[in-house]
C-alpha cells in the first residue's frame, strides 16, 4: 500500500473495520452460523475463481470482483448477514488482482464485497426473503422476487457507493460523475446474478438439496462466458478505432478532435432521420474514420499553411481511396467502409473519387459529408476563424441539392435546433498552441479538412 494516497488508505482502513464488524460475529458459537452451507458456498466461490484463472471464462465482473461474483447473491439469500460477509471475504481474499497496488486492491475488494454482501443479506432478511424460498415446501412466488430484487439493488448501491468513495480519494474523481458512470453498468449484471442466485437458493432449499443448485451454475457461467466474449470483441473494435484516429491526429494535428465531432454530428443526423438504432454505431465509426486515409497523404501536404498546388490537391483527393484500403479488412465496420470511400462525392456528380450523384451515393456517405462540412466550417484553423453555427447551417442550405443531400441538411438543422452544438473539450489544440488566447469551445479544435469546402475558404 506504499503507493496508495493517504486519503485512500483511510477509507480502506474504515471499510476493513466495518467489514470486520459485519463478518466476525459469524465466528461466535452463539451465532448459529450454518457452517455446512457457508463452507460449501465458499468452496464453490474458490473453485469458480480457480477455473477463471485457468480458463478465463470471463464472468460478469463488477470492478474486478472475480469469477465468483454470481455466487454472492446465493450467499446473501441463504445465509445470515455475518456468514454471507464471511463467505465474500474469503472468496475475495483468494481472488486475482490484475493491477497494482496489489495488496491495497485485494484488501479493499474483500472489505467492499463483505459490506455489500452483508447489506444485501440484511435487506433480504428484513423483507422476509428466507421465508419465501420455501424450504421443504414450494417457494412463495412471485413474492420471493421482491426481497431478492431489493437485495440485488442494495448490493449494487453499496458497491457503487464504495467505488465512488475510493475513486474520489485515490484519483480525485468527482463522486457525482463516478456515480452516474458506475451505477448503470452495475445494476444490470447484479440483477441478472440475483435472479440466477434466487433459482439456486430455491433449489438449494428444496428436497433435492445443494447438488441440484449446481445445475443453475453451469448455464449461468456459459452465458457469462458468451457475454464476456462479446464484450472483448467490442473492446477490441473500440481499441482499433481509437488507434486509427490517434494515428491520424498525430500526423495531422490541425484536425485533432474533428473526427470525433463528425461522428457525433453524423449520429445526430441519423436520429433525426429515424434510422434503425442498430446502424448508428457503424455510422458513428464512419464519421470518426472518414479521414483515416490521410495516413497515406504526405505530412508536408497535410500541414501546409498556404494554398495547395494542383498536384497537392490531386494527392489529397486520393485520401478516400487510401482510407477504404486501410479499413477494407476490418469486418465490423460494415457500411462505414462505403462512407469512408464516398464522403467527398457530390449530389451533382462533381465529387470524387468516382463522380457518383444523387441516390447512387451511399446514405452513410451523404450523412458524413454534411457532418464533415458542418464541423469544418464551425472549427477554427490557423488561417481563419470558425463560422458561427447559424452561418454554417445557412451555407449548407445554400449548397443543398448541388453538393449535399437536402434531406441530410434539414435533419442536421433540426438536430442542432433541438440539441445545440458545442464542444465540451477545453484542451488547447495545435491551432492555439502558439501562445494566443483560446477561442470559444464551440468554434475551435477540430480543423476542417483542406481538400473540400462548401464555401470559398481554401477551396480545393
Amino acid at each position: 500500500m506504499r503507493g496508495t494516497p493517504a486519503a485512500a488508505r483511510v477509507r480502506i482502513l474504515a471499510a476493513v473495520l466495518c467489514a470486520a464488524c459485519c463478518a466476525l460475529p459469524a465466528l461466535s458459537p452463539r451465532a448459529g452460523t450454518p457452517w455446512g452451507a457457508s463452507g460449501l458456498l465458499l468452496a464453490l466461490c474458490l473453485a469458480c475463481e480457480a477455473l477463471g484463472r485457468r480458463f478465463d471464462p470471463g464472468s460478469l465482473r463488477a470492478g474486478g470482483a472475480g469469477s465468483f461474483l454470481p455466487l454472492l447473491p446465493v450467499a446473501a439469500f441463504l445465509l445470515p448477514p455475518a456468514a454471507a460477509a464471511l463467505v465474500a471475504t474469503g472468496a475475495a481474499a483468494a481472488g486475482r488482482v490484475e493491477r497494482p497496488p496489489f495488496a491495497a486492491r485485494r484488501i479493499w475488494r474483500a472489505a467492499q464485497l463483505a459490506l455489500a454482501c452483508c447489506a444485501a443479506s440484511w435487506t433480504h432478511t428484513l423483507l422476509g426473503g428466507p421465508a419465501t424460498l420455501g424450504g421443504p415446501g414450494a417457494p412463495d412466488f412471485p413474492y420471493a422476487l421482491l426481497p431478492a430484487g431489493a437485495a440485488a439493488l442494495t448490493f449494487s448501491l453499496t458497491l457503487t457507493a464504495l467505488d465512488c468513495a475510493i475513486l474520489a480519494a485515490a484519483e480525485g474523481q468527482p463522486v457525482r460523475r463516478s456515480w452516474r458512470a458506475l451505477l448503470p453498468r452495475a445494476l444490470g449484471p447484479h440483477l441478472v446474478h440475483a435472479l440466477a442466485g434466487l433459482m439456486m437458493a430455491v433449489l438449494w432449499r428444496s428436497l433435492y438439496g445443494p447438488l441440484s443448485a449446481l445445475f443453475v451454475l453451469l448455464p449461468m457461467y456459459i452465458s457469462c462466458w458468451v457475454f464476456a466474449q462479446c464484450h472483448r470483441e467490442e473492446t477490441a473494435h473500440r481499441a482499433t478505432i481509437r488507434a486509427l484516429v490517434q494515428a491520424v491526429d498525430i500526423k495531422d494535428a490541425y484536425t485533432r478532435g474533428h473526427s470525433e465531432r463528425v461522428g457525433r454530428a453524423s449520429v445526430l443526423i441519423a436520429r433525426e432521420l429515424g434510422m434503425d438504432p442498430a446502424r448508428l454505431e457503424a455510422l458513428r465509426f464512419a464519421g470518426i474514420l472518414h479521414d483515416v486515409g490521410k495516413l497515406g497523404v504526405p505530412t508536408r501536404v497535410l500541414r501546409k499553411d498556404g494554398p495547395l498546388t494542383p498536384e497537392e490537391r490531386r494527392v489529397m483527393s486520393l485520401h478516400p481511396e487510401y482510407g477504404h484500403e486501410i479499413v477494407r479488412g476490418i469486418g465490423f465496420l460494415d457500411e462505414a467502409r462505403a462512407a469512408i470511400l464516398h464522403h467527398h462525392e457530390r449530389m451533382d456528380g462533381n465529387g470524387y473519387p468516382y463522380g457518383l450523384s444523387g441516390c447512387r451515393i451511399p446514405e452513410f456517405a451523404r450523412i458524413v459529408a454534411v457532418a464533415d462540412a458542418f464541423d469544418a466550417m464551425t472549427s477554427t484553423r490557423s488561417y481563419r476563424r470558425g463560422r458561427p453555427v447559424p452561418a454554417a447551417l445557412a451555407e449548407l442550405r445554400r449548397c443543398a441539392g448541388s453538393q449535399f443531400d437536402p434531406r441530410m441538411v434539414r435533419a442536421l438543422t433540426r438536430a442542432v435546433d433541438r440539441h445545440g452544438w458545442s464542444c465540451a473539450d477545453t484542451a488547447v489544440t495545435a491551432d492555439e498552441a502558439g501562445g494566443g488566447v483560446p477561442v470559444p469551445a464551440a468554434r475551435r479544435d477540430a480543423a476542417p479538412s483542406r481538400d473540400r469546402r462548401p464555401s470559398p475558404d481554401r477551396s480545393a
